[in-house]
C-alpha cells in the first residue's frame, strides 16, 4: 500500500518532503546485521541529513545508533538545541572560535593538521573531546603517517584534551572488484593506531563508511560511520551488484508538489524562457510551484519527468526558478490541486532519485543535498 501524507498534514503547503520512518528502521536494521555486537554505529547526518532535515531525521534515528555525525559546529549544536543527548562527532573543520561552543554542548571535534594542534596548546579554559584524522590516502583532511609522530609529541604537551577517537576515510572502497587502493589505506592506517596506541591512548578506532562496511569487513573496528546507505542508497552500482542479495535498503524520502493550473496550448506553441519546447499539436500543460529554487536542477528542462496520478508526465521547456511546466495530455481527469511526485512512488511507477541524477548528469548525493532546506519535512 502506498504511503502518502493527507491533505491535513499539507495543509497550505505547495511541496513539501515525506520522510518514511519504517524506512529509516529497515536501513538501521539491515546494517546492524551486518556488524559485530561490540562494533558502534555512527549515523551521518551531515548536510541537513543528505537533504532529509537534520534536525527531525536525528531525532527520529539518535535512539537507534551509537552516534551522530555532522559537517559543522553549527549543525551540532543545532541537534543539541533540540533536544538530542546523543554523542556528536564534527566532521568537518572547526574553527578555533567554535571551541567553547564544542565544550559547552559536549561536543566532539575532529583534529586534522599539525596547525589545529598549535592553536590548541594555546587554549588553557576550555575541555576539548577530539578525534584524530588520519590522511591515509584521500589526501584532503588528515595527518599524513610521516606527520604522527609530530602529532603525537604535540599531544603530550596538551593537557585540556581528551582523544576520543581515530579514523580515516576511503577514497576508493565503491568498487569491489578494485579492492588494492583501499587495501593500501587500511595498512597504512593501522600502523597509525600502532603508533597511537604505543603512547598509551586507547581511542575509539573507525575507518568505514557505507562502502567500506559493506564490502570490507575487516575495518570494523571499532565503529562504523553510516551515511549515504542509511538513507536507502547504494553508494555505487557496483557495491549495489556486490551486495543487493545480502541487503534490502528502502529509500527514505519522497517530494511532492501540487498542481497549481492547468490548461490547453495550440500546436505550434512555445512553452517557457526562450520557448526552448514547441509543441506539435494541441497539449494539455499542467505548472506545478517547484523549480531550481528548490533544488530541482534546472538541467531537468525538457527531460525530467514526474508522477501524475500514477503516469509520467514530462517537463517542457525550461524548469523555472519557482515553477515547472508538465504534459498532461494523455492524463484523465486531473485538476487543480492534485499531487504530484518529484521523486517516489504513485500508484505502480515510481522516480528515483538516482534516475533523476542521472538524466540531469549529477550525482545523487548532489541533487539530494541541494533540496532546499526550506522545504517542510513530514515524518509518516
Amino acid at each position: 500500500m502506498l504511503r502518502m501524507v493527507g491533505k491535513k498534514d499539507r495543509l497550505g503547503l505547495r511541496t513539501w518532503i515525506e520522510i518514511d520512518k519504517k524506512a529509516i528502521s529497515n536501513n538501521v536494521t539491515q546494517f546492524k546485521r551486518l556488524l559485530p555486537k561490540n562494533c558502534l554505529f555512527c549515523a551521518v547526518v551531515k548536510s541537513n541529513a543528505y537533504g532529509h532535515g537534520l534536525a527531525d531525521f536525528s531525532k527520529e534515528v539518535a535512539t537507534k545508533v551509537d552516534y551522530l555525525a555532522v559537517d559543522s559546529i553549527v549543525e551540532a549544536v543545532h541537534l543539541r538545541d533540540s533536544g538530542i543527548k546523543t554523542p556528536i562527532l564534527v566532521l568537518g573543520y572547526t574553527l578555533p572560535e567554535m571551541y567553547k561552543n564544542a565544550s559547552l554542548n559536549n561536543i566532539e571535534i575532529t583534529i586534522s593538521s599539525v596547525e589545529q594542534l598549535e592553536f590548541l596548546k594555546k587554549v588553557k579554559d576550555i575541555k576539548l573531546k577530539i578525534h584524530l584524522k588520519i590522511d591515509t590516502g584521500m589526501h584532503r583532511q588528515g595527518f599524513l603517517i610521516d606527520d604522527v609522530s609530530k602529532c603525537l609529541s604535540l599531544l603530550t604537551k596538551i593537557k585540556n584534551i581528551s582523544i576520543v577517537g581515530v579514523y580515516t576515510h576511503f577514497a576508493s572502497a565503491k568498487n569491489p572488484a578494485f579492492p588494492e587502493h583501499t587495501k593500501k589505506q587500511i595498512n597504512i592506517f593501522e600502523k597509525a593506531i600502532s603508533m597511537i596506541r604505543e603512547r598509551g591512548y586507547s581511542p575509539i578506532v573507525h575507518a568505514s563508511a557505507t562502502s567500506g562496511a559493506i564490502v570490507f569487513p575487516n575495518t570494523y573496528f571499532d565503529m562504523v560511520r553510516i551515511g549515504i546507505g542509511l538513507y536507502g542508497f547504494w553508494p555505487s552500482p557496483e557495491v549495489f551488484a556486490y551486495a543487493k542479495h545480502k541487503m534490502d535498503l528502502k529509500p527514505v524520502l519522497s517530494w511532492r508538489t501540487i498542481i497549481s493550473e492547468i490548461k490547453e496550448i495550440k500546436e505550434d506553441s512555445g512553452v517557457g524562457y526562450d520557448m526552448v519546447d514547441n509543441v506539435k499539436k494541441g497539449t494539455k500543460i499542467a505548472i506545478c510551484p517547484v523549480g531550481y529554487w528548490h533544488g530541482y536542477s534546472r538541467a531537468l528542462s525538457s527531460i525530467g519527468e514526474v508522477l501524475v496520478c500514477g503516469q509520467r508526465a514530462r517537463i517542457v521547456g525550461r524548469v523555472c526558478m519557482d515553477m515547472i511546466m508538465i504534459d498532461v495530455t494523455k492524463i484523465k481527469n486531473i485538476k487543480s490541486g492534485d499531487v504530484v511526485t518529484i521523486i517516489g512512488k504513485d500508484g505502480v511507477d515510481k522516480i528515483s532519485a538516482e534516475y533523476i541524477a542521472m538524466i540531469a548528469d549529477q550525482s545523487y548525493y548532489e541533487f539530494l543535498t541541494r533540496i532546499n532546506p526550506l522545504i517542510k519535512k513530514i515524518l509518516i
